[in-house]
């Protein structure tokens, strides 16, 4: 099967649209497909795993950069005759692929991953922005043969909408490379050293450093006796939370990835997600992964992936102390700490890269072989497509 991967973003920019992009294309490399990708200008490689990296031009956008649609993206799919196009995170350069995969008959899958209208909202455009990005959302994903949606939350959002064709598609998780061994290792005992005190509880955060991460509801656990805090990621908004964190006297570590990430989530006791707008959430697997304990707003991606008060707790984001009881909490028993932390494991072990990969692939094949309509628009519940999917 040929693939063409047209992603918003690309290496070197980390996140999550990126990380799931790299996976996918070593899974298709070790199951003997063909890929390209289309990605924004960012100087970063012009291949990976062995498949071709075409770079579009872009503009920088707090430290992101973000593809400029053209002719060439066109050129480049018409050249490479893809039997799919996967759209990941589709928003502009996606948009253009979509439309013109269309123009010459080849299906395409689009992966929703970025909760652009709750970022859109987030960062100032208001009620009236989000309805506009609402709208933009919806067509582009109706002009697709099929969405994925990563999370219950993201296909009641995609349905409220108007979106049809739908199915769940959710993210692998490496749980050899984060491991709760990795407490016992040498670079671990060196890290954690220089984080906290032997007697001192440490609590993290890994993601990106942006105001749409809402990172600063942070500031809500200083004066908790024996607490450190521990940053791991980068970003437009890392100088604003080093002066809202101020009290806590955070440990920046900034941007990790591979034996480094995992150094550092096995130098935590306990893992906090603060954002509200996430569709899904991998660092909560990775967190689990770990042997983590983990804390998350209850809503979105997170009410999928933490089981309150079996591997983690879920706190009400309106509420204003509700993120320090659920940190203190476990804080303060060690105990259940490491019960939550057993349970998140065990959660995790059977989410693979390699068994989503082939959940993936299937997908794929299904729109391919027009076992679901091409068509935009097609009414809910058409042939190869369970609404319950």
């Amino acid at each position: 099967m040929r693939v063409a991967i047209v992603t918003e973003s690309f290496l070197p920019t980390l996140n999550g649209v990126t990380t799931s992009v790299c996976r996918v294309l070593e899974h298709l490399a070790r199951r003997g497909h063909e890929a390209m990708v289309i990605a924004p200008d960012g100087k970063g490689p012009s291949q990976y795993a062995g498949f071709p990296v075409h770079r579009m031009p872009s503009v920088g956008y707090r430290q992101f950069p973000v593809g400029i649609p053209g002719p060439q993206l066109a050129g480049l799919l018409a050249g490479f005759a893809p039997d799919v196009v996967h759209a990941a995170s589709p928003f502009i350069l996606g948009a253009q692929a979509i439309t013109a995969a269309a123009r010459i008959g080849v299906p395409t899958v689009a992966v929703f991953q970025t909760d652009m209208a709750r970022y859109a909202r987030g960062n100032g455009f208001g009620a009236a922005g989000q309805a506009l990005v609402w709208k933009v959302i919806r067509r582009i994903h109706q002009g697709a043969t099929l969405t994925l949606v990563p999370s219950e939350a993201s296909r009641a959002d995609l349905r409220r909408i108007g979106v049809e064709r739908l199915a769940t598609w959710g993210r692998g998780v490496d749980s050899t490379l984060y491991h709760p061994n990795r407490r016992t290792d040498e670079a671990t005992r060196i890290l954690r050293s220089r984080i906290a005190a032997p007697d001192e509880v440490v609590v993290g955060y890994v993601g990106r450093l942006a105001p749409e991460k809402e990172v600063e509801r942070l500031a809500a656990l200083r004066r908790i006796r024996g607490l450190r805090l521990a940053v791991v990621g980068d970003g437009p908004a890392r100088p604003a939370l080093a002066r809202r964190l101020a009290a806590l006297d955070p440990v920046f570590l900034g941007a990790l990835r591979g034996e480094e990430l995992a150094t550092a989530y096995a130098a935590l006791d306990v893992f906090v997600h603060t954002g509200t707008t996430e569709t899904f959430g991998q660092t909560l697997q990775e967190a689990h992964a770990a042997g983590l304990p983990v804390v998350a707003p209850a809503v979105g991606g997170p009410l999928d992936l933490v089981e309150h008060g079996v591997d983690g707790l879920l706190f009400d984001p309106g509420q204003a102390h509700a993120l320090r009881r659920s940190v203190l909490s476990l804080v303060g028993d060690e105990s259940l700490r490491a019960r939550f932390g057993e349970a998140g494991r065990r959660a995790v072990v059977g989410r693979t890269w390699e068994a989503l990969g082939d959940e993936l692939i299937g997908h794929y094949e299904a729109v391919a072989s027009r076992a679901i309509p091409v068509t935009a628009g097609v009414a809910p519940g058409a042939p190869g497509l369970s609404a319950s999917r």
